[in-house]
């Protein structure tokens, strides 16, 4: 592997963004998405995976972009780190643009459209679906990157929102992924949860979600998709993440984090996981993500002729979707229980 001072010369020219737009479809694109030619070769021998490697020993450490395809504010963030030099410090760096064949359909008029191409690359690190017969875009993907995050210590990946939400960490259900969340230091709301029943996460991957191990993965919700303060969200993130590695100098973290600075974390159980039931879900309001509800019992939705209510006082709203389908997760409700 090239060492991280050929990070710069490394990048190949650039080329035509799409433009902003998407207005027709209800989001503004006020950000413009990297040229696909100056993330997808890489520097491994694997489309979208560069890697270095400092001569002091440490961890390796993987930041993801783009698990799915129109979330490319973290593809920004990676793009902004691949114009510093000298990092790692020590250990390994590998930054991963993971569904290229998704985001090389991005189409600002539709952006939309591009999250996946046959199926939800954030839903299928399990083992058993790895291995098996099933094929798709996203499976032959994930089996093309499994190899490297079998190598991984330490785990970032970075999320953008469809819809209004403060920003937040998910940690999945393990305490060594929550002492993660909470030194890398931002977003503020750290939240332990236990995935999705459509399939497991890169973050649920056996080898992160393991509690015998010390391998730890962590998900950051930075923001709207295509809002200008996603990617400065994300490079905090992405400045905390390194300095807990221990592979940023103080200059490159002030650099990347533009005078943000991390805060002492809420932290927030996941007590129930909202799942659509009939194709007639629909808040009784809107609700914003982060939103408190105080009183228990309190009315937020309707499933067909079901009632959903908070199942406890100060509830907190993680991820509502205003637009949710059959069989798939409309809010997340939460309570905290640690600063």
């Amino acid at each position: 592997m090239p060492s991280s001072s050929a990070w710069a010369s490394a990048l190949p020219p650039e080329g035509k963004p799409s433009p902003p737009g998407g207005e027709a479809h209800g989001f503004h694109v006020s950000i413009v998405p990297p040229a696909f030619g100056a993330v997808a070769p890489g520097n491994s021998g694997i489309a979208g995976v560069w890697s270095f490697a400092s001569s002091t020993p440490g961890p390796h450490a993987a930041i993801v972009a783009l698990v799915h395809g129109n979330e490319f504010g973290g593809a920004l963030a990676l793009e902004r780190l691949l114009a510093l030099d000298g990092l790692p410090l020590r250990g390994r760096l590998s930054l991963i643009f993971a569904n290229l064949a998704a985001f090389a359909r991005f189409d600002a008029r539709d952006p939309t459209a591009s999250r996946y191409v046959d199926e939800d690359l954030n839903r299928v690190w399990c083992r058993a679906v790895l291995a098996g017969a099933r094929d798709s875009v996203e499976l032959r993907r994930a089996r093309e990157l499994r190899p490297v995050f079998d190598t991984v210590d330490c785990l970032l990946d970075l999320h953008s929102m469809l819809w209004d939400s403060d920003p937040l960490i998910l940690c999945g259900p393990t305490e060594k992924a929550r002492r993660l969340a909470v030194a890398i230091g931002t977003p503020a709301l750290v939240v332990s949860d236990h995935g999705h029943v459509g399939g497991r996460r890169l973050i649920d991957y056996r080898p992160f979600a393991d509690p015998g191990t010390q391998r730890a993965a962590v998900l950051v919700e930075a923001g709207q998709h295509w809002e200008a303060a996603t990617v400065p969200a994300m490079l905090a993130a992405v400045a905390g993440f390194l300095g807990h590695t221990g592979q940023i100098d103080e200059a490159s973290a002030a650099a990347l984090t533009e005078g943000r600075h991390g805060v002492r974390p809420v932290i927030a159980e996941v007590t129930q996981t909202v799942t659509a039931e009939s194709s007639d879900f629909r808040f009784v309001r809107h609700f914003r993500g982060g939103e408190v509800v105080r009183e228990r019992n309190t009315l937020i939705a309707l499933d067909g002729d079901c009632e959903i209510r908070t199942p406890h006082d100060d509830c907190i709203l993680v991820l509502p979707s205003p637009r949710t389908s059959r069989g798939h997760t409309a809010v997340r409700l939460a309570r905290r229980v640690e600063d």
